[in-house]
């Protein structure tokens, strides 16, 4: 028989012990996408508004090193926010056992891939072919 009080057992604990860090971590995320979504759209509508909507001018405006690093942040937060989100959507639904733990796999395996193959696209369109 345990000492401590309910509080006392669950009190910044998730199940796992991790809970707490993941929730902080899947918030922060979304705050940072805040200011970076607003940016992406924001400087997209003024190419559009431009008439600059072809290959040649959107990639001239990807190429400037700020624009570079910010659609590469943008990237990056996006690809962590959706990691995170799959995985709450896999423990909370997928059975337990082996066909989980594979799920898990896959899909943190898959958001590394689009984001080698998206920073790979951002810093070719930035350094040219």
């Amino acid at each position: 028989m345990s000492r401590k009080t309910p509080l006392g057992r669950v009190k910044g604990l998730g199940s796992a012990k991790s809970g707490s860090h993941h929730w902080w971590s899947q918030r922060m995320s979304a705050v940072a996408l805040l200011p970076l979504g607003l940016w992406l759209i924001l400087s997209l509508a003024r190419l559009a508004h431009s008439g600059a909507t072809n290959y040649a001018n959107l990639s001239a405006w990807a190429s400037s090193p700020f624009n570079a690093m910010m659609l590469i942040a943008t990237l990056l937060v996006v690809l962590y926010h959706s990691q995170l989100g799959v995985q709450v959507v896999i423990e909370d639904y997928a059975a337990e056992g082996s066909s989980r733990i594979g799920a898990l796999m896959m899909q943190k395996f898959l958001h590394l891939i689009v984001a080698v193959i998206g920073v790979f696209s951002v810093l070719k369109l930035a350094f040219g072919a």
